[in-house]
């Protein structure tokens, strides 16, 4: 009996020995799409770069104190929430209605549990909401009014509607509406926008979250990718976690997110080789477009995009940390 003991003892020493040199990681995105150079002034681009860093940096900062890879997901994802700058949250492009329509999603890949809403309007952070659904309900996704009587439930912040305006996105909202009435399609600026993040913890666990504001004029309540476990998040240990940015319509039919992991999970791909073939392959057969941030369970990044540029910043225990907007930097 001693001897077990004694062998269980060295076993857990080994094992957490073994666990303090696993590598932290954590990867985000502002979003993907129409970018070229000259859309934003030199200012405008540091301060998205600035704002990048800082929720990056916040994500880091959970895992560097031994914080889960949940936690530093839901801690990076909050602060783009909160920048108008970005669409989601505070920063939410407006719909066809002149409303703000929110959708996140969360999921962890050590249990395979996610969460993820819909169609919500006045939760400050969609992203806590997600995770609420997913460790406080028997439920993956919830939409519209029944999730806000949840998330009261659950005692989550509550803004006012207004809180979501800003001048920026009201000024896309009332040029997307004059196209509308000329009978005009909207250009692809009005159809990207979303933040999300993947981290990796000090246990080797993933986590993967996106949140979103949606289509600029979007109608009839339509839902993107953001918030469908498989196409716009996902994450298991066994593979990656991926968060999803563009056209959600091709991502949610193409289940981008799920693919790649599959790809690392069957074909034995690495990360950077899944996202390549479902991006620059799969996505590319089709009319869409958009990009995608990959953690592999080894540490491994990938972020292609077959837009202009994407929004995307990460850190990786013993690298420099890494910050663009557009593509070959």
């Amino acid at each position: 009996m001693k001897f077990i003991a004694l062998a269980a003892a060295a076993w857990c020493a080994a094992f957490s020995a073994f666990a303090a040199n696993d590598p932290i990681a954590i990867v985000i995105h502002g979003g993907a799409g129409a970018l070229e150079r000259g859309r934003y002034t030199a200012e405008e681009e540091a301060a998205h770069l600035k704002a990048l860093e800082e929720a990056r940096d916040a994500g880091y900062a959970v895992l560097e104190k031994g914080g889960t890879s949940l936690d530093a997901v839901v801690a990076a994802i909050t602060r783009l929430e909160d920048d108008p700058k970005f669409n989601a949250g505070k920063g939410a492009v407006f719909t066809s209605e002149g409303t703000n329509e929110l959708d996140a999603s969360i999921m962890d890949g050590a249990s395979l549990n996610a969460g993820a809403v819909a169609g919500v309007t006045r939760v400050k952070n969609p992203i806590l909401l997600a995770r609420a659904v997913m460790e406080s309900s028997v439920h993956v996704m919830m939409a519209r009014e029944g999730a806000e009587t949840f998330a009261e439930e659950q005692g989550l912040e509550f803004v006012d509607p207004k809180y979501f305006y800003t001048e920026r996105r009201w000024k896309s909202f009332k040029r997307a509406q004059e196209k509308a009435k000329k009978g005009a399609s909207l250009p692809a600026e009005f159809k990207y926008g979303t933040v999300g993040a993947v981290a990796l913890d000090r246990a080797g666990n993933l986590a993967a979250g996106t949140s979103t504001g949606g289509m600029t004029y979007k109608r009839w309540g339509r839902v993107g990718d953001s918030p469908i476990i498989g196409a716009g998040t996902y994450a298991d240990n066994k593979s990656c976690g991926v968060s999803a940015t563009g056209w959600g319509e091709y991502f949610i039919r193409l289940t981008i997110a799920r693919d790649i992991c599959a790809q690392v999970e069957y074909g034995g791909k690495s990360v950077e080789d899944a996202a390549n073939d479902v991006i620059f392959n799969r996505l590319d057969k089709t009319e869409g477009d958009g990009g995608v941030i990959v953690l592999g369970a080894d540490g491994d990044i990938a972020a292609p995009f077959n837009t202009a540029g994407m929004f995307r910043a990460w850190r990786k225990e013993g690298e420099t940390p890494f910050v663009a907007i557009y593509g070959e930097e």
